[in-house]
């Protein structure tokens, strides 16, 4: 039996190469000259993974890392994984759809509550099984309606998500792809923060399967998930994708449905034009020259906006999909004449749409956000080019929200 030392050495050991992975992923997007860094770094800790036990592990860390019963996520179950389980349990095939239907229909999430079960491999499954890792932390509302959570991963990292329930029945989840963000946007609270660690498949669609299981439970439904809290998608990529196929297939949630947004990182902007996905595709943009956008976005520095725009040009032409462009409205920088008209020679002729946001403002950045005249003002010039703008509300105004644009 493995102890919960040799447990929670497996869990560092994971963690770290974890986040050696994501370096890599780093330097084959930015063409940062890492690697022999990181080289440095791995034969620095070699004395560490000489022998599986390590030699000191700190107890307060070993209580957060794992529970008392530490099951498997039941969030990161395939269908195929839980038919094979109950098959070797010697149950009925027809068990897994009836598991299925109690969590992602019903919004069911105890197993001692599916009473259609039977009582021992209700038993089993409990001791098998956890249902979602995510742990609340806290829960704000604004008068809106709108309600921003922070959640405690297993290792003690904080994300959060958001639910903006609209007026003519939308209820849309914000959702976060990374613990922190590694982009360095100069004027969102995230990217402050700096770079944690990746999110798993799993608590990226645990943060939207929450909210539709709270929802269904008042007869309600989930209708729309934008990836716009913490963190850089594109920089996670592959999990991500498996959570949009899987809020489809679990969730019942078209993917016309789901926003992933980007800073710009082009080359998986190509990547996502050769999936075989509906999603929609938001582009953060900013500034319409290299420039003042590489003041406000280093990332540009590495994707200037010609090879930016190349990219977009190509998911258009290979998807016949719009873009939306968000431009945050930053008084007197992003929110001027010139930078309207700028904008407008930039993008005249795209298929492709502006949210355009007044800024949601931070403590680390100085920057106010536009008044309604000054945001009236620039719309009606894109106009001009035959660009279609819409203003975006700053949801949860009143909350103190580390998000810049979660806005559908």
């Amino acid at each position: 039996m493995v102890s919960t030392v040799e447990r929670v050495n497996c869990f560092i050991i994971t963690g770290f190469l974890d986040f050696i992975f994501f370096l890599v992923d780093v330097a084959q997007i930015m063409h940062i000259s890492i690697l022999i860094h990181i080289n440095v770094i791995l034969i620095a800790m070699l004395p560490m993974f000489s022998s599986f036990r390590l030699p000191r592990v700190v107890p307060s860390i070993a209580k957060r890392a794992f529970s008392a019963r530490d099951g498997l996520n039941f969030y990161g179950a395939t269908k195929e994984d839980i038919t094979s389980l109950l098959k070797e349990w010697k149950q009925p095939a027809f068990r897994a759809k009836q598991i299925n239907q109690y969590v992602f229909e019903r919004g069911i999430t105890d197993f001692d509550s599916m009473n259609e079960l039977p009582k021992d491999l209700r038993a089993k499954l409990k001791a098998f099984y956890d249902i979602g890792t995510l742990t609340l932390v806290s829960e704000e509302k604004s008068k809106d309606g709108t309600r921003k959570r922070a959640y405690a991963l297993k290792d003690g990292q904080i994300i959060e998500s958001v639910l903006m329930p609209y007026d003519d029945g939308r209820r849309t989840a914000c959702i976060s792809s990374q613990a922190g963000c590694g982009m360095g946007c100069v004027f969102c609270a995230t990217g402050q923060m700096g770079f944690s660690r990746q999110l798993t498949s799993d608590e990226i669609f645990e943060q939207a399967q929450i909210f539709s299981t709270e929802l269904k439970k008042k007869n309600e439904r989930l209708s729309n998930i934008v990836f716009m809290g913490m963190g850089e998608p594109f920089a996670n990529y592959d999990n991500v994708l498996v959570a949009v196929r899987r809020f489809n297939t679990d969730l019942g949630i078209g993917a016309r449905h789901i926003t992933i947004s980007t800073v710009g990182i082009a080359p998986r902007i190509r990547k996502l034009a050769e999936e075989d996905l509906q999603v929609k595709l938001a582009v953060s943009l900013h500034q319409a020259n290299d420039a003042k956008r590489s003041a406000l976005m280093p990332v540009n520095k590495r994707f200037p906006i010609p090879e930016l725009l190349d990219a977009c040009r190509y998911y258009i032409e290979r998807t016949n999909r719009r873009i939306s462009f968000e431009w945050a409205l930053i008084r007197d920088q992003t929110d001027t004449e010139e930078t309207a008209h700028e904008l407008g020679r930039l993008l005249k002729g795209m298929l492709c749409h502006v949210n355009v946001i007044p800024l949601n403002p931070t403590t680390e950045f100085g920057g106010k956000p536009t008044q309604k005249e000054g945001v009236n003002r620039f719309i009606d010039i894109l106009a001009e080019y035959g660009i279609t703008a819409t203003p975006r509300t700053r949801r949860g105004n009143l909350l103190l929200m580390p998000f810049a644009f979660c806005v559908y």
